[in-house]
């Protein structure tokens, strides 16, 4: 199979695809490792430690959206043993990676074995009856009606910069341990003798992950039954919305390329005003400019900027996936609790 013929496969034909093995089992030298975004990157660092050496494409405060890829990329693809990517058709620009990187190491598929969110193109009116769904401590939950599998047909979308499905499926806990998990698969087979290490530090992630969706639960149960309504510049929120009961409306689709309608921002508007939604929030990946004019028309307040998906750099307040999740819910508590 071309490099070519590899990128363009879906995320689920894609998982069917046996890692390839790595020289780094047979020397010292750590498992040279690309991941498309920060998120990614920051999870293989945490369960590879320094058995690997991580490259990342699209950096801190980066839009993965928008991303175009650099020469300087490419030979970086081109040199890895491993290339992580989220898969959900997230990565719209992989096509053109392999046209430019002749990558021939072992692909992993982050999303390999997540039932996705069907997109439902509804800008501004939202996708209620996400919240119910509760998890234990192993993160198991039972879907609703809004997760479908990817044999069903949601032709129409791809207009949006995405498939039919919502690839932003980091922004649930209970994902992120399919990511670890797919992650340490990857690294173990690319480099056996050091499998135990990167078992044992998913191990360790597993458990950090638990102990935040505990602790955001509490966050988000404690917040009034008429203020669970949240507007974000972005459709990127909706498995943070399934899992812990709220609703959240965009003006945009999944996509940040997409735009909004000026009959969007209407509906959006008209919305905001018959909820009486109080704050909007900021995204640190897109201009503010769009929600601040609605926050203007509505007298609703700016909540705080929230990171869909990308990391802030060392000094901000999202650092690590952990750290990014944490903040989006503090921030969120702190606008609209009561």
């Amino acid at each position: 199979m071309t490099t070519r013929r590899l990128f363009l496969k879906s995320a689920t034909a894609l998982a069917a695809l046996p890692l390839a093995a790595s020289v780094a089992a047979q020397t010292a030298e750590p498992t040279r490792v690309v991941a498309t975004f920060s998120i990614l990157g920051d999870m293989v660092e945490r369960i590879g430690g320094e058995h690997v050496v991580v490259t990342t494409l699209v950096g801190p405060d980066g839009d993965t959206h928008v991303y175009r890829p650099t020469p300087a990329d490419a030979r970086a693809v081109s040199g890895a043993e491993i290339l992580v990517v989220n898969g959900l058709e997230f990565e719209g620009w992989l096509e053109r990676m392999a046209e430019a990187a002749a990558f021939d190491g072992a692909l992993a598929v982050a999303t390999t074995g997540i039932e996705p969110i069907a997109f439902e193109d509804d800008h501004g009116h939202g996708h209620e009856d996400h919240g119910d769904d509760r998890a234990g401590s192993d993160h198991d939950r039972d879907h609703d009606e809004k997760a479908h599998t990817p044999d069903e047909d949601h032709a129409g979308h791809e207009d949006h910069g995405h498939g039919a499905f919502d690839p932003h499926a980091w922004q649930s806990l209970a994902n992120a341990v399919t990511y670890v998990d797919n992650i340490a698969a990857a690294l173990a087979q690319a480099d056996p003798d050091n499998a135990t290490v990167f078992y044992r530090n998913r191990a360790a992630y597993v458990a950090e992950i638990a102990a935040l969706d505990t602790e955001i639960r509490a966050l988000m149960a404690a917040l009034p039954e008429d203020r669970r309504t949240i507007v974000t510049p972005h459709d990127a929120f909706q498995y943070f919305g399934r899992d812990y009961g709220l609703t959240f409306l965009a003006p945009q689709g999944l996509s940040t390329e997409s735009e909004a309608s000026a009959r969007d921002v209407a509906r959006l508007i008209e919305r905001i005003r018959d909820q009486g939604i109080s704050a909007v929030f900021l995204e640190n990946i897109t201009d503010g400019r769009l929600l601040e004019q609605i926050a203007n028309e509505t007298g609703a307040t700016i909540g705080g900027t929230l990171h869909p998906g990308a990391l802030s750099g060392p000094d901000g307040p999202a650092p690590t996936y952990l750290d990014m999740m944490r903040h989006n819910a503090t921030t969120i508590a702190r606008a609209l609790g009561a």
